[in-house]
């Protein structure tokens, strides 16, 4: 073990330190120094910076020695016999805040090509500085931020659900995958083999679909579930019968479900009022992440529905039953690891940013 580097900031180190890693333009590199002198300023040992900033063990004892030794002078890079930079600092910097504010005309975003062509430089330069400071233009994330004016108490009512559920219940997590396709591909595709993906026609024909009913048992990862025809609160309501039927008799049963129609339906309302041991809990809109059962889903289309081939509705709902049978036979539950606290506040900045106000107090 070599020797640890004790740390001691002043106001004017920490600053810059701080705006160092808050910079939109400066080199990765350099913020990833930053933040290795200001983690160990923190008392953090060098083992849990290399872990938590993802670099070895040797690169964060060097950094830590040479702002011991020179500053933050020491932090810069120094000068060797490798090839000097084509582009100065001024260069780098109109790159990236051309990347980030405009746009090229008559498109939505800039290509490394494009953006070299606007600023007279090469396009390899342009690729390696968006590299540098982790810039890519060319991918997009959705996302949906819930309007729900109760969204806070409902996410606190679900997630305790999750993580403190009541004594003699049962927490279920119950939603609907609709609209599953039966579709047998137009041609066989060729088998996997060594230095080869399987493949399969992009075209298919289409046989038929169903709707699976699912309620997750949150404590066990076991599946109630149920295929049927149609989706309406009919179907809605033979599933509860099942529910009913296929948990003991004497626990009470939370039922964690989202806001669609058919769960608000005037005969589902006399239907539960009839059995008290029900006890129905609504996700906020827009936030089908609350629903664990979606997991579920999720892991049975990866697994079992999108590259098979199915010739009939019989025989989808086959493959969904032997899926989710092999389940229960050998259950992992998903465990929820998040507060609403937690969630709330990783939520607060994205509603006030983008001026939606629902209970904005509650997110803090």
């Amino acid at each position: 073990m070599g020797r640890i580097h004790t740390i001691n900031l002043t106001p004017e180190e920490l600053a810059k330190l701080a705006a160092m890693t808050r910079s939109k333009v400066a080199a990765l590199r350099d913020v990833r120094r930053a933040r290795i002198v200001l983690m160990s300023a923190q008392g953090c040992a060098n083992r849990e910076i290399a872990s938590k900033l993802e670099i070895s063990l040797n690169s964060v004892s060097t950094w830590r020695r040479r702002f011991v030794q020179e500053g933050l002078a020491g932090l810069q890079e120094r000068s060797g016999r490798g090839r000097r930079r084509t582009y100065g600092h001024d260069m780098v910097e109109a790159i990236i805040n051309t990347t980030l504010t405009t746009t090229p005309k008559a498109a939505t975003h800039w290509s490394a090509r494009s953006l070299a062509k606007q600023l007279g430089v090469s396009h390899a330069s342009v690729q390696r500085i968006w590299a540098a400071h982790q810039i890519k233009p060319h991918l997009c994330k959705t996302f949906k931020l819930s309007k729900d004016k109760h969204f806070a108490e409902k996410v606190r009512d679900v997630v305790g659900l999750y993580l403190n559920p009541p004594e003699h219940a049962l927490v279920l997590s119950v939603d609907e995958k609709t609209s599953i396709q039966a579709l047998d591909r137009s041609q066989p595709g060729l088998p996997l083999k060594k230095g080869r993906c399987g493949t399969m026609t992009h075209d298919y024909k289409r046989y038929g679909t169903t709707t699976l009913f699912a309620a997750l048992n949150v404590l066990e990862g076991t599946v109630i579930h149920k295929c049927m025809d149609r989706h309406r609160h009919q179907e809605f309501l033979k599933f509860l019968r099942l529910i009913n039927r296929s948990t003991p008799k004497g626990l009470d049963l939370h039922l964690i479900v989202d806001n669609y129609a058919t769960h608000k339906h005037a005969n589902v309302k006399k239907w539960i009022d009839k059995h008290p041991r029900f006890h129905i809990h609504f996700i906020p809109t827009s936030s089908s992440w609350l629903s664990m059962v979606e997991r579920c889903f999720r892991d049975l289309t990866e697994k079992r529905l999108r590259r098979g081939i199915f010739r009939s509705v019989m025989s989808l709902v086959s493959a969904i039953d032997e899926y989710l049978e092999a389940l229960n036979d050998n259950p992992k539950p998903f465990i929820w690891t998040k507060t609403a606290d937690e969630i709330l506040n990783k939520l607060a900045p994205l509603y006030a940013r983008n001026n939606i106000k629902v209970n904005c107090e509650t997110l803090h």
